[in-house]
């Protein structure tokens, strides 16, 4: 029998502990913790209520927890002593029908990891889709997660296990992530396209205008259409484009002069042109290219989401008091050529004309690879997007961190996307012999570099949410005898506002020159890049913020410390973002990136409230 929220909210207490009795597997002081915060509203409030049950209740009974679950394809399924729940989910992984080679290792791995950390290794075999891993997937992260500090696997089974219980909720609840399924397919399938070189290893590489890329548009072109934009089209920078129009009749033939459905074309501006007349558009979207070896969920994310609530709105045959236009953007990352942001800089008139001539590592320059995909550069310069003809710019996107992976929460509120410093350095001291020289006449380079380094680390830490990184260091020609006369480094610095970054900057430069004055060595930097934090606009970061609390869960504020495409369009428009929780710790441009098809229903769910809210208020903005 189904379950419904209705029920468990209105049955005693003792019915109700039974009621979800073997969610969490044999602790019932989780649901019974958890049902205190009745009434549920939502599923997804209940699936919060017992993961933070878990949380409260302290290492001692989070272990009790870990342990009362079964080893994989161990003695309990041998033995067949599962519980019905544990099962019915190692039987769809396929563990039952193991090979003995297979068998023979996870047996070793569940001894190897028990002897390591004390307790059974468990991870939610039903996976991020809910349709079961490999077996070839369950051992690759049962071997990878061998090497965690134990701390962090206690806190990695502990969220395997509450994967394990929102899955075993939906069972019991008959809900099914249709929309999050069908966001999680779409970039399931767009992942097939990957650049020569990579796509032979299995790795997800696509980058600008390349045959991976212009696949990707193509295929994205025809998921708008299908799913109801009125107006499809790839631009003269390779974004894709879709429009769901307005409720005003003839808005979208008024907007660009041409009242057929569906179109896709390749150009420029005379392929679709910006909404006018007084028609306005809620603009949203992310970017599809990725970075090298990278994943499947990075900027992609934020097109299918707004994509799945079109084509509800289409289904539904219903239309809003404005216009939706989604831009899934050509270029974000900067890998093929080194500028960025090449696809959401076009729409803020943001795009020079000096780069054109960039040259790839094969030597094509980006003029020549855009005309080969057939792009119409003279037509760049009229992408330029009026403000006007906006309410504002929205993103959902895939957090990239460990934060909401560790507060057992599926969404997050952008507060700023942090500004940014990045420098190329070096210290410039005496290369000397490394037997012959005492310490105390040594003007060593490369440990003036690593004293700098530990300061930006405890420099950043005091800020809360300033970070500063020094990602790379080489010291030129170094040899294991001889004490370091050059070292050079690179220097990224980033906070949520651009005073709270200038004055990490002026602390971290003034650190540099005390410790070049004592270790009689000399620090330059040069600054390679800077970018002005982007705060949200206030009421749009509380729609999302009103749009996460109506599903049940707490809007969690957070800042982004990465850069996205709503950097870009902060120039012109009021913007905000929303993060969703990431698998695997947050790990991000990584094949190892992750989110599950729930957290992408709660994604698209929170999409159509901050939808709703503003066709109920349009008249007022």
């Amino acid at each position: 029998m189904t379950l419904t929220l209705a029920q468990l909210n209105t049955a005693s207490f003792a019915q109700a502990t039974r009621l979800l009795d073997g969610v969490y597997e044999h602790s019932p002081w989780v649901a019974e913790q958890a049902l205190a915060q009745r009434p549920f509203r939502t599923l997804a409030h209940l699936k919060h209520a017992m993961a933070q049950a878990v949380e409260r209740g302290g290492r001692d009974q989070q272990l009790a927890l870990i342990r009362a679950h079964p080893e994989l394809a161990g003695k309990a399924m041998v033995g067949k002593a599962l519980t019905a729940e544990s099962a019915h989910e190692q039987g769809k992984a396929g563990l039952a029908d193991c090979t003995p080679a297979e068998f023979a290792r996870i047996q070793q791995l569940n001894a190897d990891y028990n002897a390591r950390f004390g307790f059974p290794f468990i991870l939610a075999v039903r996976g991020p889709r809910g349709t079961g891993l490999t077996r070839a997937q369950i051992i690759d992260a049962f071997a990878r997660r061998q090497d965690n500090h134990p701390d962090f696997e206690r806190a990695e089974a502990l969220r395997n296990i509450h994967r394990i219980a929102e899955i075993r909720l939906n069972d019991k609840f008959g809900m099914e992530p249709a929309l999050g399924n069908l966001v999680w397919d779409w970039q399931e399938q767009l992942a097939a396209h990957s650049d020569p070189g990579f796509a032979e290893k299995g790795q997800l590489t696509v980058t600008y205008l390349t045959d991976a890329h212009r696949a990707c548009a193509a295929q994205i072109a025809q998921w708008m259409r299908e799913s109801g934009c009125d107006e499809v089209a790839i631009d003269a920078v390779g974004n894709v484009v879709g429009r769901y129009c307005p409720a005003t009749p003839g808005a979208c033939a008024a907007a660009t002069g041409r009242p057929e459905q569906g179109t896709a074309t390749t150009g420029g501006s005379d392929g679709l042109e910006v909404p006018r007349v007084g028609a306005r558009y809620l603009l949203t979207g992310s970017h599809y290219d990725t970075v090298r070896n990278g994943g499947k969920y990075d900027g992609r994310l934020g097109i299918f989401v707004p994509l799945a609530c079109v084509r509800e709105l289409h289904r539904a045959g219903r239309r809003l008091p404005f216009g939706i236009e989604i831009v899934a953007f050509a270029e974000e990352e900067g890998q093929r050529y080194k500028a960025t942001f090449l696809g959401s800089g076009a729409l803020t008139g943001d795009f020079h004309a000096d780069w054109l001539d960039q040259k790839d590592a094969d030597g094509i320059p980006m003029r020549e690879a855009m005309r080969h995909a057939g792009l119409r550069i003279e037509d760049i310069p009229a992408l330029r997007r009026d403000a006007a003809d906006y309410l504002g710019f929205v993103e959902v996107h895939i957090e990239q961190g460990p934060v909401l992976n560790e507060l057992n929460l599926p969404l997050g509120v952008v507060t700023s996307i942090n500004g940014s410093v990045r420098y190329v350095g070096e210290a410039a001291g005496m290369a000397s012999h490394a037997g012959t020289t005492p310490m105390d006449r040594r003007r060593d380079a490369a440990a003036a570099v690593a004293e700098l380094l530990l300061y930006v680390e405890r420099r950043a830490a005091q800020d809360g949410d300033s970070v500063g990184t020094v990602g790379m260091l080489q010291v030129p020609g170094g040899s294991i005898n001889v004490v370091p006369g050059h070292c050079q480094f690179s220097l990224d610095l980033r906070a949520p506002t651009d005073a709270q970054r200038d004055a990490l900057v002026a602390d971290v430069q003034a650190a540099a020159a005390t410790i070049a004055a004592r270790r009689g060595v000399r620090f330059s930097l040069e600054e390679t890049m800077r970018a002005a934090a982007a705060p949200s606009a206030p009421q749009w970061q509380w729609r999302w913020e009103q749009a996460v609390e109506a599903l049940g869960v707490p809007a969690h504020r957070m800042p982004s410390g990465a850069g996205h495409d709503a950097m870009k369009l902060h120039d012109i428009l009021p913007q905000a973002m929303l993060f969703v929780r990431g698998e695997n710790a947050g790990i991000s441009h990584n094949p190892l990136e992750s989110t599950t098809s729930d957290d992408m229903q709660l994604a698209v769910e929170a999409f159509q409230h901050l939808l709703q809210g503003l066709a109920a208020s349009f008249d007022s903005l």
